[in-house]
C-alpha cells in the first residue's frame, strides 16, 4: 500500500467517526435538556470534542500524506504527531470543564433539577455501547494502517466511555439518594482522562524529538551477519514505529575495491529492511579498517 492509499483509508475512517461522534454527541445533549441533566450535558460537549478531533485529524492526515519535497525531504509525517499533541490539548480541556462543573456541584450541593428517568438511563447506555465500538474499531484501523493518529483518537474516544460511565454511575447515586457520587466519580474520571491525555504526549514525543525507536544491538547483529563486513558503530535511528530511519557506519576490507564496497553496503541496506519492517529509509556510509602493521 502506498502512502497516498494509506492516507487515503485514514481519512475514509475518520470522515465515519466524525459522523458517530456527531450523533452521540446529540443524543447525549437532547436528552440532558430533558432530564435537566447538567452532567449529561456537559458530556455531549466531551463528545463533541471527539467530533473536532476528527476535523483535526483530518487536516493533518492531507498534510501528511504530501510527498517529500525540497524543503522536506523526509516527507510530512511528523504532522500527523503534532496532531495526535491536539487531541490530547482537547483531553485536557475537557478534564478541566469536568473538574470546573463537579466542583460547582459539589459546593452548592443542589440536585434538585435533575429528572432521571429510564429513558434517560437508556439513551446513556446506548451512547456507551456505540463509542465503545468506535474506539475498537479506530484503534483497530489505527493498527493496521499504522496512523498514530488513529490510535491517540481512539483513546481519547475511550475517555467518553469513562465519562459517561461516571454520569450513569451518578445517575444511580442520585436515585439511590446519595447525589454527592456524582461529582466525586466525576473527579476520580478526570484523573483517568489527565493519565490519558499524557501518554498520548508521551508517545508522540518519542518521534518528534527523534528518539531512537530500535534496538542498537539488534541493528548491530544483523549488519555484521552481512559477508564483508568487519565493523559497525554510529547506529542512529529515528522516526515512528512504521516510518524509521537508519543511518550507520560499517567498516570493510582496507583492501577492497570501491565498487566491492559499494555492493556491501547494498547488503546491509537489504538486509536491515528485511529483517526490521519498519525500516523506510538506511543511510551507510562505508570506511576502510586500518591497515595492519
Amino acid at each position: 500500500m502506498d502512502e497516498k492509499e494509506k492516507y487515503g483509508k485514514i481519512s475514509g475512517v475518520l470522515i465515519y467517526i466524525f459522523f458517530l461522534n456527531i450523533a452521540v454527541a446529540l443524543i447525549k445533549f437532547l436528552f440532558g435538556l430533558l432530564a435537566g441533566s447538567i452532567s449529561m450535558i456537559a458530556d455531549s460537549f466531551h463528545s463533541f470534542f471527539d467530533s473536532t478531533s476528527n476535523i483535526v485529524g483530518l487536516i493533518a492526515i492531507r498534510i501528511a500524506s504530501k510527498p517529500p519535497d525540497k524543503d522536506h525531504p523526509y516527507g510530512h509525517n511528523k504532522y500527523e504527531n503534532f496532531a495526535t499533541i491536539a487531541i490530547a490539548v482537547l483531553i485536557f480541556f475537557a478534564s478541566f470543564e469536568i473538574l470546573k462543573g463537579a466542583g460547582s456541584r459539589l459546593l452548592s450541593g443542589d440536585y434538585s433539577t435533575l429528572h432521571i428517568s429510564a429513558i434517560t438511563f437508556t439513551a446513556m447506555v446506548i451512547t456507551v455501547v456505540i463509542n465503545y465500538l468506535v474506539s475498537k474499531y479506530e484503534r483497530k484501523k489505527g493498527v493496521e494502517l499504522a496512523s498514530p493518529f488513529l490510535e491517540a483518537d481512539s483513546m481519547h474516544t475511550r475517555t467518553d466511555i469513562y465519562v459517561s460511565l461516571s454520569v450513569l454511575f451518578g445517575f444511580l447515586m442520585v436515585k439511590l439518594g446519595y447525589p454527592v457520587f456524582d461529582p466525586v466519580v466525576a473527579v476520580f474520571i478526570v484523573v483517568l482522562i489527565v493519565k490519558m491525555g499524557y501518554g498520548i504526549i508521551k508517545q508522540s514525543s518519542v518521534v518528534l524529538c527523534d528518539t531512537s525507536t530500535l534496538d542498537e544491538a539488534k541493528i548491530y547483529a544483523v549488519v555484521l551477519s552481512v559477508d564483508g563486513v568487519e565493523d559497525c558503530h554510529k547506529i542512529r535511528t529515528r522516526g515512528s514505529e512504521n516510518n524509521i530511519y537508519l543511518d550507520l557506519h560499517i567498516k570493510v576490507g582496507p583492501n577492497v575495491p570501491i565498487k566491492k564496497a559499494h555492493e556491501i553496503s547494498h547488503k546491509v541496506v537489504d538486509e536491515t529492511k528485511k529483517k526490521f519492517s519498519g525500516i523506510k529509509d538506511v543511510v551507510v556510509h562505508t570506511e576502510p579498517s586500518p591497515v595492519e602493521k
